[in-house]
């Protein structure tokens, strides 16, 4: 099974190491996360099992 990373927008280990090898290198996953909470998207507290 792979290892949920990002409860709220669903991200996996895997989705963040696929991000890498098309990016060069790069994960943009931590940005697009970013964004969706500055736009007020973030629902850890109610996604997340350990509530963070």
């Amino acid at each position: 099974m792979d290892e949920t990373i990002c409860y709220c927008f669903g991200y996996t280990r895997q989705d963040i190491l696929n991000d890498l090898a098309s990016n060069l290198g790069r994960s943009t996953i931590m940005e697009r996360i970013m964004a969706e909470k500055k736009a007020g998207n973030c629902r850890c507290k109610e996604t997340n099992p350990r509530g963070r």
